[in-house]
């Protein structure tokens, strides 16, 4: 975050007047609130640049929280991570546990039935 707000100073400067001061995290370079597109379309050239494997936004969100979750990270702050206020709603929504962590409770299974 420090390297992003340095950043997000030295584009302040270069714009001049023409920056937006914003209370918003992800702006572009005039200060302006990054919407949905422009997120998207920033990572998808961010992904392209590194040689990275595409993948939707959406289900990096997914993937994020399903980790997050099975790694014992708390409803509530599930929830609070997400921009939620109802942790039951993030949890149905978003978590979907895969073969993996389904094997990791089958070995804690066998542990406790022996």
């Amino acid at each position: 975050m420090k390297k992003f707000k340095a950043r997000q100073a030295t584009e302040k400067l270069s714009a001049g007047e023409a920056y937006t001061d914003t209370p918003y995290v992800a702006v572009d370079l005039l200060g302006r609130p990054m919407n949905t597109r422009n997120l998207r379309e920033h990572a998808y050239r961010l992904m392209r640049e590194l040689e990275m494997r595409r993948v939707r936004l959406y289900d990096a969100r997914h993937s994020c929280l399903t980790y997050l979750a099975v790694s014992g990270v708390p409803d509530v702050v599930l929830a609070a991570w997400a921009g939620h206020t109802n942790a039951s709603f993030t949890k149905a929504k978003y978590v979907r546990p895969g073969v993996e962590d389904l094997r990791s409770a089958a070995a804690a299974w066998d542990g406790f039935h022996g």
